[in-house]
């Protein structure tokens, strides 16, 4: 081990001498209490160092300890349920043994190395093994079966130890290559390194979250990325818990990166509260937490989100489906604009550093769909909220955050104080894998694509309306343009609009989402064609059938949906039988 001394201290950041021959992202133990701390620049032994816990009280010429290795997570079985902060200490284990508050230097370990798990071999002794083929399987809760891989950096092509099937720690040897290299239900992985996989393929298949305007107007597929951006108050949280409760994905990575202490609160007391809808079970069986909020020291929240990606992807290799819910890169984003800052290093627009772009792209790139090692199909989706000051889209976070991501859901502080949730806005958001994940949505209903659009259309129809009724009224409109204004009405208090308290509105299987989207849309092309035939709007808007369509959301179960075609059936009869009234006044 290389040892050098502290020479200067600027907050989180440290500088040392005498660490010639250390690394770039070298992990060293710096000061008498052992805190965690990363070679982030070199300069023939000048390190400068960023340190991942409170280093108050340390002194200049206290000693600095290089370990030799860059900064890794500890990866196996045990990790699913588990509560960690930015740099993988497990909090609960924290509280237990030294209080309410981080201590500087406090260990533990980060998967409990006690624990016995009952591991189910695939392979036998002698056998040939390349990087990421599965060893054997460990139930590691009710909701996830833990593939044990051959790690990625493994050389060795052949089993010539192995235990087989029995109970193990993680720290246990259970076998062992030609080249003398030892496999354990654990591994170590850079978290700045992506892991590596076969092949990357293309995003054809939705994220479906049970969230009406998300799946059908602005679609995420398994594998892409998203951005949630919007003020103070306007949702970014309470939508992404709702997709994390509900999407389909495998497996949830939830990382509470510089919110605020109540909010992440919020978050860890509700999710162990809250029910698997697939199986019944505890949604903790299938989520990993990561909780580092804004009062912790501000270099570990910075890397915070590069422990939540490499969690998601070393479940990836197991052939899982994996969604991440970054909360919020705003926050990271100002961690990395602080420690610029104490490294005097030159700032710029809106003082973030010039590598801001770099660090987001670096981020939202290790997203994809592929092939693993192991020859199964996996997926990361990351879903980051973005917190603007003001709201204002135009600075810098979220116009570079736009440049890597496909799926932008705009929250609309209008909508969020009239109470209308999820308040994603359509007029600003955008989905740029409506076109993917057609095919997969013509398996429901081959007209998703095109009632989508008119949807859309009509509710931007709506928008140009809305400037003219303000200035003349809208009695001064045609009922054909009136009807536009009471059909987007119906598309946004009974299709967009979604009740988290609703047992039956809080999620929509897909086929009930391009029912009730389509039965609204028939509703406009046939009140439009009757209004065209002479009928009065008014008497369209007074049907009971209107009233019918809109409370249908939360009248109509998921498992019954022939009662969507009963509303139909009212549908044809009400306007019909308008039709039939006023065509007979005519001849008359």
């Amino acid at each position: 081990m290389i040892e050098g001394k502290i020479t200067r201290i600027s907050g989180p950041i440290v500088y040392a001498e005498g660490l010639d021959g250390c690394g770039l992202y070298d992990v060293v133990d710096v000061g008498e209490r052992k805190l965690i701390g990363e070679i982030i620049r070199q300069d023939k032994g000048n390190a400068t160092i960023e340190v991942y816990e409170d280093d108050s009280g340390m002194k200049v010429g206290e000693k600095v300890v290089s370990l030799g290795r860059p900064l890794s997570l500890k990866l196996g079985p045990g990790l699913v349920g588990t509560i960690y902060d930015g740099i993988q200490r497990p909090l609960r284990e924290m509280y237990d043994s030294g209080g309410a508050f981080l201590l500087p230097g406090q260990r533990t370990e980060p998967i409990d190395g006690t624990k016995k798990w009952d591991f189910t071999a695939l392979l036998h002794e002698g056998d040939a093994i390349t990087p990421g083929v599965v060893l054997g399987t460990v139930q590691e809760t009710g909701s996830i079966l833990h593939k044990i891989t051959v790690p990625p950096m493994t050389k060795g092509r052949s089993l010539v130890k192995f235990s087989g099937s029995g109970s193990y720690t993680v720290d246990e040897v259970i076998g062992e290559t030609e080249l003398g290299e030892k496999l354990l239900l654990s591994q170590y992985w850079p978290l700045r390194k992506p892991r590596p996989f076969a092949q990357k393929l293309e995003v054809s298949q939705p994220l479906v979250t049970g969230q009406r305007v998300i799946d059908v107007f602005f679609p995420l597929s398994k594998g892409g990325t998203a951005a949630i951006p919007g003020g103070f108050g306007t949702g970014k949280t309470m939508t992404q818990h709702a997709v994390a409760k509900w999407c389909d994905a495998d497996l949830i990575v939830y990382i509470g990166c510089g919110e605020r202490g109540n909010e992440m609160t919020d978050v860890l007391t509700d999710f162990p509260k809250l029910i698997d809808p697939r199986n019944g079970r505890s949604l903790m069986e299938r989520t990993i937490l990561i909780a580092n909020t804004s009062n912790m020291p501000v270099a570990a929240r910075e890397v915070s989100l590069y422990a939540g990606i490499t969690l998601a992807e070393y479940y990836r290799d197991m052939g899982m489906h994996v969604a991440i819910m970054a909360d919020s890169t705003s926050r990271w984003a100002e961690a990395l604009r602080e420690l610029s800052g104490r490294m005097e290093e030159m700032p710029a627009e809106e003082g973030f550093p010039a590598y801001l772009p770099t660090r987001l792209a670096e981020f939202y790139e290790r997203a994809g769909r592929v092939n693993t090692l192991c020859g199964e199909e996996g997926s990361v989706s990351v879903i980051g909220a973005v917190s603007p000051p003001g709201g204002d889209f135009s600075e810098p976070v979220t116009q570079h955050t736009k440049r890597f991501i496909r799926c932008f859901w705009a929250l609309d502080r209008d909508l969020a104080n009239a109470r209308h949730y999820p308040a994603i806005g359509w007029i600003e958001s955008y989905s740029e894998y409506a076109d993917e994940v057609k095919g997969w949505w013509d398996t429901f209903d081959p007209q998703w694509a095109s009632i989508r659009i008119h949807a859309l259309d009509l509710l931007k129809k709506e928008q140009r309306l809305e400037q003219i009724v303000r200035l003349i009224g809208a009695d001064a409109l045609p009922d054909s343009d009136r009807l536009v204004l009471s059909v987007c009405e119906m598309i946004k208090n009974g299709f967009l609009q979604q009740s988290a308290f609703d047992d039956i509105d809080q999620y929509s299987v897909p086929a009930k989402e391009v029912q009730l989207l389509l039965i609204i849309m028939k509703f406009y092309d046939r009140a439009l064609a009757a209004v065209k035939a002479g009928v009065p709007l008014l008497k369209i808007t007074e049907l009971p059938v209107r009233a019918e369509i809109m409370r249908a959301k939360s009248v109509v179960p998921n498992d019954k949906l022939d009662g969507l075609k009963m509303i139909e059936g009212h549908l044809d009869d009400e306007i019909g039988e308008l039709e039939r009234m006023y065509r007979k006044d005519a001849v008359i």
